[in-house]
């Protein structure tokens, strides 16, 4: 099998930096599993990879689509597969880092075979969310599927409506057919590196890279994107469009999205945490450790399985 290097971890937790570092040292390419920089134009506010940063270490799944162009994991893992096959190809070590789990857990595991889209019943769902917001949908969801309600954030439409659909379809909570999917499908040989940060340390990069997207021009890409008629329903674009439409200042909405970021990161670390198999490092006191572990993982021999 393929060996891949997945660097996961919340928002802020330095996994960019960290991959060009061990790119740099093994002859890796980077697969970007984050569910926002596939759009094109959503560069500042998702911390996308720098045109420097693309040039020293080549990079993909970024810059796929334009926003509102409908995407999701199933396709993901198409672009991304076909990525790391290219990678494998050429010799080069196959690095994937982001912070979607779901992204990463269909990458190694394969998809929850969940029943099809059943058009009416979504098309109810959506205009119960125009009529009653997602507050509701989410406590509806949390009636029917406490355990998914726990994993999906209550502004979080797509998964919300995705989730009250297939329970409310097929009688069983979205949770349960993920449960039973297991973990019988791993197309990779793959190591999974958990960057760890003390939550204070964390909170603080958090406000600190919040205050450095502003200053790189947040708010002009917001503006940008507004003049197009995109809004983008994300931690950050949310804050910042409010201060481009006057409804509050700038000091506010970078308070709001250092707030909004900092929950973000907690379920991030929470979707992690549950993952099987993750190796979990400090990415600053743990270099030395985490390079020694991906240059083993690189340069063991292959296992090869025999079949009849």
């Amino acid at each position: 099998m393929t060996r891949v290097l997945c660097i996961v971890g919340p928002t802020a937790s330095g996994k960019t930096a960290l991959a060009l570092e061990v790119a740099d040292r093994i002859g890796g390419e980077i697969v970007s599993a984050d569910s926002r920089q596939i759009y094109r134009g959503l560069d500042v506010g998702t911390a996308k990879a720098t045109a420097a940063e693309r040039a020293r270490v080549p990079h993909h799944c970024v810059d796929l689509v334009d926003p509102g162009e409908p995407f999701d994991v199933a396709r993901f893992r198409v672009a991304a597969a076909g990525a790391i096959a290219a990678i494998a190809a050429r010799g080069r070590v196959p690095i994937v880092v982001g912070g979607t789990g779901l992204y990463v857990r269909a990458l190694l595991r394969g998809l929850c075979p969940a029943p099809p889209r059943a058009p009416a019943l979504r098309a109810e769902l959506e205009a119960a969310l125009a009529a009653e917001g997602s507050g509701a949908l989410h406590r509806r969801l949390a009636a029917v599927d406490p355990a998914a309600a726990a994993r999906v954030a209550p502004r979080d439409t797509v998964r919300i409506v995705r989730a009250l659909e297939v329970a409310l379809a097929t009688g069983v909570p979205l949770s349960r057919w993920q449960a039973e999917h297991g973990f019988a499908e791993r197309p990779y040989e793959a190591l999974v590196l958990g960057l760890a940060r003390p939550m204070p340390e964390l909170d603080a990069r958090i406000e600190a890279r919040a205050n450095a997207m502003v200053a790189a021009g947040f708010l002009d890409e917001v503006r940008a994107l507004a003049a197009r008629g995109v809004v983008v329903d994300a931690v950050g674009y949310r804050e910042m469009l409010a201060c481009v439409e006057g409804r509050t200042d700038v000091a506010t909405a970078v308070a709001a999205t250092v707030r909004a970021t900092r929950r973000f990161a907690k379920r991030q670390r929470t979707w992690f945490r549950r993952e099987p198999g993750v190796v979990w490092h400090h990415p600053d006191a743990d270099l030395d450790a985490i390079v020694a572990t991906t240059t083993a993982f690189v340069a063991r021999p292959v296992t090869r399985v025999a079949h009849a």
